[in-house]
C-alpha cells in the first residue's frame, strides 16, 4: 500500500484515501464489511483486466483512528478514459464505488475521491450508486401489459428509501443523473431483473416459476437436454450462438470472441470458479450457452445464446434452472439477470426479453444507474460539455 494521500478540506478528518493493492482490495471484498456493501463483479480488480483502453487505479478509505485504523471500509476501481488531443481523463466507476451509501455524511468519503481524480487529471466523473431505487413485482406488471406502456407507468411495489435519499443528496451537490429518467444514457442496465433466494428452498423457487417455464423445463428434460458446465475451450462456441442470437433478436454487442475469452481468463485467475460457462446440448450438439458470474453472496447471469433451431426443446429454460439451482446452492441470496427494457408494450420487440424473465417469479428493480459531475474548474467544464458533445456524435 502506497503512502497516504491527503485529504486536507474535508469534512472526516479521521477519513483516509489511498491507492491500495489488488490483494488488499480483493481482501475487503471478500471480507465480512466489504460483502455487506454487496460489490458488483465490475467493481473486481480483474474488471480493469478485461477493459481495453482504459487506464485503472484502485482506491480505498478507511478511517485514519480509532479501533478500524489501518482497515479499509470502502474501495473502488476507477477506469481512466482519455479525451482525444487532451492530457485530461473521464473517470468512470462502473457500478460503484463500493461504499457505505447510508453514511449521512455522503462528502466524507466522496469528497477525497473527486479530489484525488482532479489530481489525477479527471476532468468529469460518472458513478453508479449500489442502493436500488424501486421494485415491481413480477405479478404486478403481468396484469399492466399494454400499447405504450411502461414500467414506470406503474405503481411500484416497493420505493427504496435509502436509495431515494442518496438520489436527493447527489442532487444538491451538482450530480446529473445519466439518461434522465429512462437511463437511455447509462452503461450499465438501469433496469434489471432479481430473483430473491435468500430464505427459499429448491421447492419454494420452483413453484415461484410460472405455468410456462415449468412446462418448458420439463419439456426440456423430456427431450434429453444434458446441461452440463463447460470451459475456456467452449468459448467459440458460445460466441458462435451469440452471433446467432444477436442476428436473431436485433442487437449488437459488439465484443469479440477476444473480449470473452480476455474476461474467462481475468476474473477466474482472480478467483477459480468466479466466471462460469453453462452448455446446454441436445443429441450431441450445444444449442445455448449461458454466462454466469459470482461475487459474494451475488450471483448474475450476464450473457446468453441460444441456436435458431430445435428451440422446441427449451435448452435456456432447462439452463437457467440449473444456474439458478447452483447459485442456491452456493449460497446466493440474489439470482441477477441483468438488464431489462423498460416497455411492457407486447408490440415492441425488446419486451419480450422482459416477457421471459418474468416468468421466474422475481421482480424488476430500478437501480439508481449512472450520475456524472464535472469536477472543479472552468476548464473541467468546458471540458466535460464538449465530452458530452463528443459522445452524442459517436
Amino acid at each position: 500500500m502506497s503512502a497516504l494521500l491527503t485529504t486536507a478540506g474535508c469534512d472526516r478528518k479521521d477519513m483516509r484515501l489511498e491507492p491500495v493493492s489488488a490483494e488488499a482490495y480483493r481482501a475487503f471484498l471478500a471480507s465480512r464489511t466489504g460483502s455487506d456493501l454487496n460489490p458488483g463483479f465490475l467493481q473486481c480488480p480483474s474488471w480493469a483486466e478485461v477493459k481495453g483502453g482504459w487506464h485503472a487505479r484502485l482506491l480505498g478509505w478507511g478511517p485514519r483512528t480509532g479501533p478500524g485504523a489501518g482497515e479499509l471500509s470502502g474501495v473502488a476501481l476507477v477506469l481512466l478514459r482519455q479525451f482525444p488531443g487532451t492530457r485530461k481523463y473521464f473517470a468512470y466507476l462502473p457500478e460503484g464505488p463500493v461504499a457505505d451509501w447510508s453514511d449521512p455524511d455522503l462528502d466524507g468519503w466522496l469528497g477525497p475521491l473527486l479530489r484525488h481524480l482532479r489530481g489525477a487529471g479527471a476532468f468529469a466523473v460518472r458513478i453508479g450508486p449500489s442502493p436500488a431505487y424501486r421494485r415491481w413485482d413480477a405479478a404486478t406488471l403481468k396484469t399492466a401489459t399494454g400499447p405504450g406502456r411502461r414500467v414506470t407507468d406503474v405503481l411500484a411495489s416497493e420505493v427504496d428509501p435509502l436509495g431515494a435519499a442518496v438520489a436527493e443528496r447527489l442532487r444538491a451537490r451538482g450530480w446529473r443523473r445519466c439518461g434522465g429518467d429512462e437511463g437511455d444514457g447509462d452503461a450499465q442496465p438501469r433496469y434489471v431483473f432479481q430473483v430473491p433466494l435468500a430464505g427459499r428452498d429448491t421447492d419454494d423457487l420452483w413453484s415461484g416459476l410460472n405455468q410456462e417455464w415449468r412446462r418448458n423445463i420439463r419439456r426440456a428434460q423430456r427431450s434429453g437436454v444434458e446441461v452440463t458446465e463447460g470451459g475456456a475451450a467452449e468459448l467459440p462456441d458460445f460466441y458462435r450462438l451469440l452471433c446467432v442470437t444477436e442476428a436473431r433478436d436485433g442487437f449488437r454487442l459488439g465484443r469479440s470472441l477476444a473480449y470473452y475469452e480476455r474476461q474467462y481468463a481475468a476474473l477466474n485467475a482472480e478467483e477459480p470458479g468466479r466466471m462460469r460457462l453453462y452448455l446446454a446440448r441436445h443429441q450431441g450438439e450445444i444449442l445455448a450457452a449461458h454466462t454466469m458470474i459470482t461475487v459474494g453472496r451475488r450471483v448474475w447471469y450476464q450473457t446468453g445464446a441460444s441456436a435458431d433451431h430445435r428451440r422446441e426443446v427449451r435448452p435456456s429454460n432447462a439452463l437457467q434452472w440449473r444456474m439458478m439451482l447452483d447459485a442456491h446452492a452456493r449460497g446466493a441470496e440474489v439470482y441477477d439477470m441483468r438488464g431489462v427494457p423498460a416497455s411492457l408494450d407486447p408490440g415492441d420487440r425488446p419486451f419480450g426479453l422482459l416477457r421471459w424473465k418474468l416468468g421466474t417469479g422475481g421482480q424488476v428493480v430500478e437501480t439508481l444507474g449512472e450520475w456524472e459531475t464535472p469536477l472543479d474548474g472552468t476548464a473541467n467544464h468546458t471540458l466535460y460539455r464538449a465530452f458530452q458533445m463528443y459522445l452524442a456524435r459517436r
